[in-house]
């Protein structure tokens, strides 16, 4: 068989610089061709259900940070404003998102018993890259069989060690239901998606790194359409007593940027999802 050094070497000079420059020309594409947002879903803290009232936050500089909510566990409980106390942590605040139990299964054709076993991190997800959709004006129908990838931050999984805690509600929905390898394949599976479905955890980097992945993807036309970004729902308090122990949590529960008052960072949650396309696409 031939190799390829072996066939150029073959070529004349003009094949040889007609191939050069049309490998140049790729090259120029897949660095620098520009990637255009096509439509954005987000949930977040401070009643925050989509771009709108994401920048209706903004300019009204609201402060979205609140107290551990009673739901997740109890903040005073695990308190301590000593960071070397055991199983304790040198915070009581957080950016949280109301109401990660509501879902509509159905609409996502989920029956009631598999939706109970998803981790909130799937359930959200699905929602606000359907948002995402609708925001980018892309029928979800029309996406069957389409070369879309799916590029997803995710990092703890906090909802498979409360399940694990009493192993009546281990069975095979749990097992499906808290793998970040299945929260962005059901995405691709809900949708008909053809292109790469890739779960990113770079930590907190890990929903940058995945739309840096889906701008790649795109650039080497690998994907003609890309959904990116990330989702972390806070639900125990063992990794934030970690995170305390490491001494990285302000201790007042503010972030302070920039700034010689900063003494450290808040945790928050949420999801955001963005639909890529290349620009000469769009």
């Amino acid at each position: 068989m031939r190799t390829v050094f072996s066939r150029i070497a073959s070529m004349t000079a003009q094949q040889r610089a007609t191939l050069a420059e049309e490998f140049t020309k790729t090259s120029r594409i897949a660095v620098a061709e520009p990637i255009a947002v096509m439509g954005i879903g987000c949930r977040f803290p401070g009643d925050v259900t989509g771009p709108d009232s994401f920048w209706d936050m903004l300019v009204g500089g609201r402060n979205a940070i609140s107290q551990i909510p009673a739901d997740r566990w109890d903040g005073d409980a695990f308190y301590d404003p000593d960071p070397l106390t055991p199983g304790r942590m040198t915070t009581k605040w957080g950016g949280f998102v109301p109401d990660i139990a509501g879902f509509d299964a159905e609409f996502f054709g989920i029956t009631p018993r598999e939706a109970a076993a998803m981790d909130p991190q799937q359930r959200i997800l699905l929602e606000v890259v359907w948002e995402a959709l609708e925001n980018a004006g892309i029928p979800t129908d029309s996406l069957a069989g389409s070369r879309t990838g799916v590029m997803m931050g995710v990092y703890f999984n906090e909802y498979q060690s409360m399940l694990a805690t009493r192993l009546e509600n281990v069975d095979a929905y749990s097992g499906t239901g808290n793998a970040h390898s299945i929260t962005v394949g059901r995405i691709s599976y809900l949708l008909g998606l053809r292109g790469p479905s890739v779960a990113v955890d770079t930590a907190c980097s890990s929903s940058l790194v995945a739309i840096h992945l889906a701008c790649q993807s795109l650039r080497l036309r690998e994907t003609d359409l890309a959904l990116a970004g990330g989702v972390s729902i806070v639900l125990r308090p063992e990794t934030q007593i970690a995170i305390s122990a490491w001494g990285l949590l302000s201790p007042q529960g503010r972030c302070a940027a920039f700034d010689a008052a900063a003494d450290g960072f808040v945790r928050g949650e949420g999801a955001g999802v963005v639909v890529l396309k290349r620009l000469t696409d769009a």
